[in-house]
C-alpha cells in the first residue's frame, strides 16, 4: 500500500496540476465557429468582429500566454507580455518547454522587475502595453492575461511622475511601517495601468482578463493591483494615508500636480460594461481537485479553507488541535471532556487568526460526522507569515510542518490514553510555485514519527525553529527524504496543506 507521504504527495500534485497555465486555460477557454468565430470563456460567449489582442504581466503569464496562443491560432494579431526577469531562462532549464512561446509566436515578451521590483525593463513594457491598448477599436477584442506579481510588472506613473519619483514614495511610506494594502492603495493611485486604468485606456474596444488568483479572497482589485477592475479607492482614500505617515509636505512637485488634479471619486462601475474579468484559476479551484483525488483513494475529505493566514506558530497550533480531535474521535474520546476541550482551544485560536471566512463550528460539525471507518484527509491553503528571528534557511511552508510535528509530539508526550500515537499523521506544506524561501525545496512532510526519530538522534529541533532553520533540519536528516522539491511549476496560487491520518 501506498505510505500517507506519497499520498499526500500526490495530492499536492495534482492540485498544482490543475492550476498548470495550460490545463487551466484549455478548461476555461474555446474557440469556436468559423463564419463569425467566438471565444467563449467558462461559458460565456465574446464574437470576434474583427481583431484579437493580447496582453499580460505576472509570474506565471508566459505559460498562459503560450496556452492562449495555441488555442487562439490564427485570430490573434498581436500581444504583448510583461514577465519576471530569466523567467524564459529558468523554465528551459527546468526543461518546462510547453511554456515557452512557439519560435514564430506573435507574442512579444519582456523581461522586468528585477527582484519583483518595478524597474526600467518593466516600464518599456507597461508602455508598450499602454500604447497596444490605446489604440483599439469597438470591433477588437482585448484578452488580458493577469497573475500574481503583476504589480511590480505593469509600473505606469502618471506623467509628470518619474518611476524613481514613485518608488521613493512606496519605499518612504513602508520606513514608516505603512501596510501592503496601504502601499497599493497610493501606487494604484499615481498610476495610469493600475485600479481599471488598463480597461479604461483599451475602451472601446471588449476587454476579457483571464486571472490566475495569488491573494486570499480572489479580490479582483488587489489581485496585480487590478488593471482591469474598478478600483473601490478614491483621490481621497490615498490623501488620508499620506497624511496619516505625515507625507503630505515631503511629496515631489509632480505627485502634488497629479493628486490636486485627479477626479475625487473613483470611476463609476458603469463605465467598466466593456470589461469581464475571469477568475480561472485559485487557491479553492487547487483544494477541489486535490478532495476529489483524496475521496478517490478512499480518504474521508474536508476542505477546511482557502483563506489560511496568519503567522505561523499560531496556525501550526490550530492544526496540531485539528489533528488531536480527530485522533480522539479513532479512539473514540472524540465526545468526552478532553474532546470538548480541544474543540474549545480550536475556536479560541481561529477567533484570534480572523482566517476570513471560516465557520470553524461548521467545519467540525462535518468532522464529527465522519465515523471511524476510514482514514481521514484535511485540506486547507493560503499563505501564511513568518517573523524572523534566526539566520537560518528555510521558508513559511517547512517551518508550519516542523511546528505541526513538534507541536504533535509534544501533544502524544503528554497524553498517554489517548495519545495521537495511536494514529499514523502526516502532515505537508508545500508552495504552489515550487518555491518556499530561498532553497530550492517548495515545503516538507512532516510527522510526530520524525521528531521523535530526531530527538533520538540528539537534534534540538527547538534550536532549529528559533533559528528559522527548517531547511537545514529536513535536509540533514534522512537525507532530506522530507522536503518537498518540485521545482518551478510556473503557476502561483499561494500555499497548499494535506493532513492525511489514519488509525
Amino acid at each position: 500500500s501506498m505510505s500517507l507521504r506519497e499520498h499526500a504527495l500526490s495530492l499536492f500534485r495534482s492540485a498544482v496540476g490543475t492550476v498548470r497555465p495550460a490545463p487551466m486555460l484549455k478548461r476555461a477557454v474555446k474557440l469556436q465557429g468559423n463564419g463569425c468565430p467566438q471565444l467563449l470563456v467558462k461559458g460565456q460567449a465574446f464574437p470576434v468582429r474583427r481583431d484579437l489582442y493580447l496582453v499580460g504581466f505576472g509570474k506565471a503569464v508566459l505559460g498562459m500566454a503560450a496556452a492562449a496562443e495555441e488555442i487562439l491560432g490564427d485570430h490573434l494579431v498581436r500581444g504583448i507580455i510583461n514577465v519576471p526577469l530569466g523567467i524564459q531562462e529558468s523554465l528551459q532549464r527546468a526543461g518546462r518547454q510547453e511554456m515557452l512561446l512557439k519560435p514564430h509566436s506573435k507574442i512579444q515578451v519582456i523581461e522586468g522587475a528585477k527582484n519583483n521590483l518595478p524597474d526600467p525593463e518593466a516600464l518599456k513594457g507597461a508602455v508598450a502595453i499602454q500604447e497596444l491598448a490605446e489604440g483599439l477599436t469597438a470591433d477588437d477584442l482585448l484578452l488580458v492575461l493577469i497573475s500574481g506579481g503583476g504589480s511590480a510588472l505593469l509600473p505606469a506613473p502618471i506623467p509628470p511622475i518619474l518611476l524613481e519619483e514613485k518608488e521613493k514614495l512606496t519605499k518612504m511610506l513602508a520606513s514608516r511601517g505603512a501596510a501592503i494594502q496601504e502601499l497599493n492603495i497610493v501606487r494604484k493611485t499615481l498610476s495610469l495601468l493600475k485600479g481599471g486604468g488598463l480597461a479604461q485606456l483599451a475602451y472601446p474596444a471588449r476587454v476579457v482578463s483571464l486571472i490566475l488568483s495569488d491573494v486570499i479572497g480572489d479580490p479582483l482589485d488587489i489581485i496585480a493591483s487590478g488593471p482591469t477592475a474598478a478600483s473601490s479607492h478614491s483621490v481621497q482614500d490615498c490623501l488620508q494615508i499620506l497624511a496619516k505617515y505625515n507625507l503630505l509636505h515631503h511629496l515631489p512637485k509632480s505627485v502634488e500636480t497629479v493628486l490636486s488634479s485627479s477626479p475625487s471619486k473613483p470611476t463609476a462601475l458603469e463605465d467598466y460594461s466593456h470589461v469581464c474579468n475571469i477568475i480561472i484559476g485559485s487557491n479553492m479551484l487547487a483544494l477541489d481537485e486535490a478532495k476529489h483525488q483524496a475521496e478517490g483513494l478512499g480518504y474521508a475529505t474536508l476542505i477546511l479553507s482557502a483563506a489560511i493566514c496568519g503567522e505561523v506558530s499560531r496556525v501550526a497550533m490550530l492544526y496540531c488541535q485539528l489533528i488531536r480531535l480527530v485522533c480522539l474521535g479513532f479512539t473514540g474520546l472524540g465526545e468526552g471532556p478532553l474532546g470538548d476541550e480541544v474543540r474549545r482551544n480550536l475556536l479560541q485560536l481561529a477567533a484570534e487568526l480572523e482566517i476570513p471566512g471560516l465557520n470553524l463550528a461548521e467545519f467540525l460539525q462535518a468532522l464529527r460526522g465522519l465515523g471511524p471507518e476510514r482514514p481521514v484527509c484535511i485540506l486547507a491553503g493560503g499563505e501564511t507569515t513568518v517573523q524572523l528571528q534566526g539566520t537560518g534557511k528555510g521558508g513559511r511552508n517547512q517551518e508550519l510542518a516542523l511546528r505541526v510535528g513538534l507541536g504533535l509530539h509534544r501533544a502524544q508526550a503528554t497524553e498517554v490514553s489517548s495519545s495521537p500515537g495511536k494514529c499514523e499523521i502526516v502532515f505537508l506544506s508545500g508552495g504552489t510555485d515550487g518555491q518556499d524561501g530561498p532553497t530550492e525545496a517548495a515545503g516538507a512532510f512532516c510527522s510526530p514519527k520524525l521528531v521523535d526519530e530526531a530527538l533520538q538522534e540528539g537534534l534540538d529541533v527547538e534550536a532549529f525553529l528559533s533559528n528559522n532553520d527548517s531547511y537545514t533540519f529536513f535536509s540533514q536528516f534522512q537525507g532530506g527524504h522530507h522536503l518537498l522539491v518540485t521545482g518551478l511549476t510556473g503557476t502561483n496560487v499561494m500555499d497548499i496543506q494535506a493532513i492525511l491520518i489514519r488509525a
